[in-house]
């Protein structure tokens, strides 16, 4: 079957691609050669282009995206935006691209086209009002010319009254339709339903399930990773689900970070503060635009961002498969490195977050940058106190410091009715030292990460410690 769809306003047959052709290595092929190649594993924007969406206020609006991290097959059916389809018409500039002209937002001008394409989103985001620095997290000037760029994101105007593009925005998405594209020895299927899916494992059964594939794909580019057959999950209705029941908030599986972001601040009744921390801090706006919540988890990373939040909030998981459908717990998914209790014939369903969860809560991630890096160690705290200071209920999670994220239990039940005081912590530090296995890599020596799991809660405690139990902070 051919992969067909909409490029810079036109649509076009991309024949019948296998997983490992990237939508950027065919554009580039093809000739759209603004749309660069830097790092190709997502963390320079070079690549960049825009896709149409649909928010959680059901909104059409442009999305940018890392092209090097999306095979060609995934964007049937899709309208892609590359940095040469921008401009209004032969000869001319778009306002973002003028802007960028005026205020010289260019120096060896590898990274511009992609600078472009993350400002046109953001240029017709739904409801934008002032400008949103993490609609330029993803994008890397490698000459530091960042200065006149985020000048240019600061002084965008609203779009003209008659811009083209706001009729374009005012027609919804449709909805993704089945593929079955295969090159040579690659196969790439993306089914529509639940039974499509698992009538495709039945007929493969070793097949490599992506959602954003943001992960996956790096195996491809960078280490040049092949796959008989893989399986999209980005169709499958049953895993973009959102919703607020009297237990649980439910997190669809296949949603994107973007999408749980955006759906969380639409909801005031979802609120939960730790993932609202952590999103910010997970890679860039151009990943979570793809990255999905389940696929984070699925990876089973033992420096996954997303597990020691999720476990420090009592989170569990809907697995199903033909047999029917199973809730697992957070802190029994994660058997060993990279292994979780999902059989082979089984995909995850939504994510299943408790409401009444402890209401101090805290995220904290150790890394060389603060954005869009890859994770030392991370810690999640959430903490109820009775009313005369005591640990009513504290629940913990790391990652970083072993095979697998953890639930930090021996630390909780050493805390459990003690006061919240420097004390406390001081008898907490011998039990988080015995945490975990850490191993010494690139990013930091096994004693740092075993520093870091009392630091973090050292930094815990003086964020949330009363007042009153700190009289010199006060004297001072």
């Amino acid at each position: 079957m051919a992969v067909a769809f909409v490029l810079n306003g036109r649509p076009v047959n991309a024949g019948t691609p296998g997983a490992s052709v990237t939508l950027l290595q065919w554009l580039r092929a093809r000739g759209l050669t603004g749309t660069k190649e830097g790092c190709a594993e997502g963390e320079c924007g070079a690549c960049a282009v825009a896709m149409r969406r649909t928010d959680a206020q059901g909104r059409t609006r442009f999305e940018s995206i890392n092209s090097c991290l999306v095979p060609l097959a995934a964007v049937h059916d899709e309208t892609v935006v590359t940095v040469e389809g921008i401009a209004p018409g032969e000869g001319l500039l778009h306002p973002v691209q003028d802007a960028m002209v005026r205020a010289g937002g260019s120096q060896c001008g590898y990274c511009t086209p992609g600078f472009v394409v993350s400002l046109f989103c953001e240029y017709y985001r739904p409801g934008r009002d002032g400008f949103d620095a993490e609609s330029i997290s993803g994008n890397l000037c490698r000459c530091t010319g960042y200065r006149p760029i985020a000048d240019v994101a600061r002084t965008l105007p609203a779009p003209a009254s008659n811009d083209p593009r706001l009729t374009e925005l005012a027609a919804p998405v449709s909805p993704r339709t089945r593929i079955d594209s295969g090159h040579g020895l690659e196969r790439f299927v993306r089914p529509t339903s639940l039974d499509d899916l698992f009538r495709c494992l039945g007929e493969a059964p070793t097949a490599t399930l992506i959602a954003g594939g943001t992960d996956v794909m790096v195996g491809v580019t960078q280490k040049g990773d092949r796959h008989p057959v893989v399986v999209s999950l980005a169709a499958l209705p049953e895993l973009r689900t959102f919703a607020v029941t009297p237990d649980a908030i439910v997190l669809g599986a296949g949603l994107t970070l973007t999408d749980v972001d955006e759906h969380l601040h639409a909801t005031p009744e979802a609120a939960i503060p730790l993932l609202g921390q952590l999103l910010p801090l997970f890679s860039s706006r151009l990943i979570r635009n793809r990255a999905t919540l389940g696929g984070n988890l699925m990876t089973a990373s033992p420096i996954g961002d997303a597990p020691p939040v999720l476990l420090a909030l009592d989170a569990s998981v809907t697995l199903a498969s033909t047999a029917g459908r199973r809730l697992v717990p957070l802190r029994e998914f994660f058997l060993a490195y990279r292994k979780t209790a999902a059989r082979p014939d089984e995909v995850m369903i939504d994510v299943r977050v408790p409401r009444g969860a402890p209401a101090i809560q805290r995220f904290y991630k150790v890394s060389k940058r603060i954005l869009d890096d890859i994770s030392t160690v991370t810690a999640a705290f959430a903490l109820d106190l009775t009313p005369d200071g005591r640990v009513a209920r504290l629940q913990a999670a790391y990652g970083g410091i072993a095979a697998t994220p953890i639930r930090a239990s021996a630390l909780e039940a050493a805390a459990a009715r003690r006061p919240w005081t420097r004390e406390t912590i001081a008898a907490l530090l011998p039990v988080a030292a015995t945490l975990g296995t850490p191993l010494s890599d690139l990013r930091g020596t096994a004693d740092y990460r075993r520093a870091m799991v009392g630091r973090l809660l050292e930094k815990f405690f003086a964020e949330t410690a009363p007042v009153e139990t700190e009289p010199e902070k006060v004297a001072r």
